[in-house]
């Protein structure tokens, strides 16, 4: 998994295999975990899972870690992770945005997150 930071685009870029990306989603969805992601220079160190009461789901930067974090519901994560499951088995490639405004379990100040498919960041077909 790897995880970098843009300041110029304010966003997290998120690129890993399927299996990392099913693993990150049965986090989300359980409401905690840490993973790491592969070093790098301009990378985060991972990400860390948090259960928080809501309504919804943020998902934040700790700039001291260097941890991307995502703390909600159990109602949002779950929408959450079933985004990141679906980016899994995408075959075609492609990339998810999920940003607030625009999805509706986000709540306001969440991070925006480019999730990219294993199979490459633009659609094949």
């Amino acid at each position: 998994m790897r995880l970098v930071c843009d300041p110029a685009y304010d966003e997290v870029d998120l690129s890993a295999s399927a299996e990392e990306l099913n693993r990150l989603a049965d986090a989300v969805a359980q409401g905690e975990g840490l993973l790491t992601s592969s070093p790098g220079g301009d990378g985060l160190a991972g990400v860390e899972v948090k259960n928080a009461p809501g309504p919804g789901v943020l998902v934040h930067l700790d700039s001291e870690r260097q941890f991307l974090v995502i703390s909600g519901d159990s109602t949002g994560r779950s929408v959450l992770a079933d985004n990141l499951r679906g980016m899994a088995s995408a075959e075609d490639g492609g990339h998810l945005h999920v940003e607030y405004p625009g999805h509706d379990y986000l709540v306001e100040g969440s991070v925006p997150l480019v999730v990219n498919s294993p199979h490459g960041g633009m659609p094949t077909r």
